[in-house]
């Protein structure tokens, strides 16, 4: 089974990355449908500190509609999470693609693995643009 993520280390600041993937999804026809301050939400929550970090609900509304058009199951696996945090041990911020071919492939449809593909070719460039920028 394929990895559930693959990585980007962009060479900036934790806002800007923030900033440069949600551009890059813009690029690739994603939407951010939610955004999640998980830090702030452990802090407010629990009183715990912890490093940045964010998840974006990633959207591409094509592609989500098809897969849903499939098996309307998939809800429960979308959006595309997209998570940019700050790794404190290595003082590098890291973003994190949900790889849809090893989530989607949960459901035994080829034609759900078409559109998994797809959607994640267009994760990987924005995880290339983001690379290339650093």
């Amino acid at each position: 089974m394929p990895s559930i993520v693959f990585s980007a280390q962009p060479c900036c600041a934790f806002d800007d990355a923030i900033t440069r993937t949600t551009e890059a999804l813009k690029a690739q026809g994603f939407g951010i449908i939610s955004d999640i301050d998980v830090s702030a939400t452990l802090k407010a929550k629990l009183g715990v500190d912890r490093p940045p970090y964010r998840i974006l609900g990633a959207c591409a509304p094509g592609y989500a509609l098809k897969a849903l058009d499939f098996d309307p199951h998939i809800g429960a696996l979308l959006p595309c999470n997209v998570v940019v945090r700050e790794d404190a041990a290595r003082q590098q911020i890291v973003v994190d693609f949900m790889n849809p071919t090893s989530v989607l492939g949960l459901i035994d449809k080829p034609e759900v693995h078409a559109v998994a593909k797809e959607v994640c070719e267009k994760l990987m460039k924005v995880r290339d643009a983001l690379a290339q920028a650093a």
